[in-house]
């Protein structure tokens, strides 16, 4: 099983929307996962169709050059604009999404409303396994109906965590229930855990649950 990142551009964030003193350039990043069963997506990069989410973020953006024809299915931490680009890309693939994330974004205000169509969303409750080593795992925080992928590689995990921390220095700060479900599916294992606006990653041992 191997991960590539790839990195689909920045944006700028406010000060005020992270508590900070300073504007700050964030990457936006998704992954792909070749496995024996296929080849998967984690997220898609940032939507157009807003100019004045482009002009408020100061987006740059890189293409998304995976072609199609290779992917099986995409995953989508949650559906705000920055994750889901280039999920029109692939019709007819299935982009696999928490029932009430894919709610919350349809009631709108939420994301960027016409990057929904044309995507062959497949509505999940909870966990999920994908293919054998390939779970999705539900972990709120940013957004209620926020998911990660967890790759079990046999002697360690990659756990593809999104936005469930916006970065890796703030890995497991506030703590939030499922990360005792990581270290349950981990049992001791190192994890490695990479991010949707962070090249830094964690790397390490997860406490036991409880």
């Amino acid at each position: 099983m191997r991960v590539t990142r790839l990195d689909l551009g920045s944006f700028t964030r406010p000060a005020e929307e992270y508590g900070g003193l300073h504007a700050r350039v964030e990457p936006a990043l998704a992954y792909l996962v070749r496995h024996p069963s296929g080849t998967l997506l984690f997220d898609t990069g940032m939507g157009e169709g807003s100019p004045e989410t482009d002009a408020h973020y100061r987006i740059v953006r890189r293409p998304l050059t995976v072609p199609p024809a290779e992917v099986d299915a995409i995953v989508n931490c949650h559906l705000h604009f920055d994750h889901i680009g280039g999920n029109q890309r692939f019709p007819g693939i299935p982009a696999l999404v928490q029932r009430g994330e894919l709610a919350t974004a349809r009631a709108g205000a939420y994301t960027i409303d016409s990057l929904l169509p044309g995507v062959a969303w497949t509505e999940i409750d909870g966990e999920h396994e994908i293919a054998p080593g390939i779970r999705i795992v539900p972990t709120p925080g940013h957004v209620d109906g926020h998911q990660s992928l967890v790759l079990d590689h046999g002697d360690r995990l990659t756990v593809l965590a999104g936005q469930a921390y916006d970065r890796a220095g703030e890995w497991g700060t506030p703590y939030r229930p499922w990360l005792g479900r990581l270290a349950a599916l981990a049992d001791g294992r190192p994890v490695r855990v990479l991010f949707a606006h962070d090249h830094d990653l964690r790397e390490g041992v997860l406490p036991p649950p409880g």
